[in-house]
């Protein structure tokens, strides 16, 4: 039976079937300094976004009994994936249970951006009846969404997206046979997508070579875009979207995922026009039964 060490938290029901099945399962978060000596003890650990396991963790880590790595989620960027396959260490992730729950708040920020939510709300807290400062509120229906990243994430969002009446299009560097067809959302160029969306909603995973969206990219999009984030910080140039929403070229956007996290880009986060929440895509009670129920199989499976 193996002994698991649970870093950043994991339902509870999943860990009591570890427990059912003879695993011993430890919860405990590690300083960087401390993780990598920690990760000996143990023969396969679960982390979600707050634990980095990074080659120096994982050169301390291989000396002893760690085998397996589990990502508690769908992004890697957070581990050297193949430095630990490189050191004989497996690592998973669970890609197929929160994408719903990222999908849904990809659609809440647009709402939240098209309607003034966040920002109307806010500002009720402080006593502020500001109804003509919000009545300029957009719809929806009727309009373009670009999908950059068109995997599970992005086919959930591009399906809501269309039956609340808006077009879709989508670009990928690769190309799922039979997807355009089955859901009725083409593919186009990327330069494209950026010059036909009334919205862009980003959900690739981190990429080498710089942001998606760059000030380069903003200035090939529609006056009065929208642009919602819900897949990794570093996909945005932050001072590049805060210069265009100052200048009014981006009308607003809505974020869940940050360069730096915590957030300390507080120029970014405060602007009245950006609907942002504390990187909560899979933080729902659905999602995260099953990424254990995930986490379950892939230790059963092991």
């Amino acid at each position: 039976m193996m002994r698991i060490l649970v870093t950043d938290g994991m339902d509870k029901t999943a860990m009591a079937q570890l427990r059912e099945m003879g695993h011993e399962v430890v919860e405990q978060f590690y300083e960087p300094d401390q993780l990598g000596a920690a990760l000996k003890d143990f023969d396969a650990v679960v982390v979600r976004s707050k634990t980095k396991v990074r080659a120096n963790h994982i050169d301390e880590a291989k000396t002893g009994k760690l085998k397996l790595i589990i990502r508690g989620g769908v992004g890697v960027d957070n581990i050297d994936v193949k430095y630990a396959e490189s050191c004989g260490i497996t690592v998973k992730n669970t890609p197929r249970a929160s994408s719903q729950s990222v999908a849904e708040l990809a659609m809440g920020h647009m709402f939240s951006c098209a309607r003034y939510l966040s920002i109307a709300g806010h500002t009720m807290r402080e006593d502020k009846w500001e109804k003509k400062s919000y009545g300029k509120g957009i719809e929806l229906q009727g309009k373009t969404l670009g999908i950059v990243g068109f995997g599970r994430i992005g086919q959930h969002l591009g399906v809501m997206a269309k039956a609340i009446g808006m077009k879709v299009i989508a670009f990928d560097i690769f190309h799922i046979p039979g997807i355009e067809e089955q859901l009725g959302i083409p593919y186009v160029e990327m330069d494209e997508l950026l010059a036909q969306s009334d919205f862009v909603s980003v959900h690739a995973p981190a990429v080498d070579g710089g942001a998606l969206i760059s000030a380069e990219n903003i200035a090939k999009m529609k006056d009065g875009v929208v642009i919602i984030n819900t897949s990794r910080g570093t996909n945005v140039d932050e001072a590049a979207l805060l210069a265009a929403l100052e200048s009014g070229k981006v009308r607003a956007a809505g974020l869940d995922v940050y360069a730096d996290e915590p957030a300390t880009n507080k120029a970014l986060y405060s602007h009245p026009m950006v609907s942002c929440t504390p990187h909560i895509g899979a933080a729902t009670v659905e999602a995260q039964k099953r990424i254990g129920s995930e986490i379950v199989d892939i230790i059963k499976n092991f």
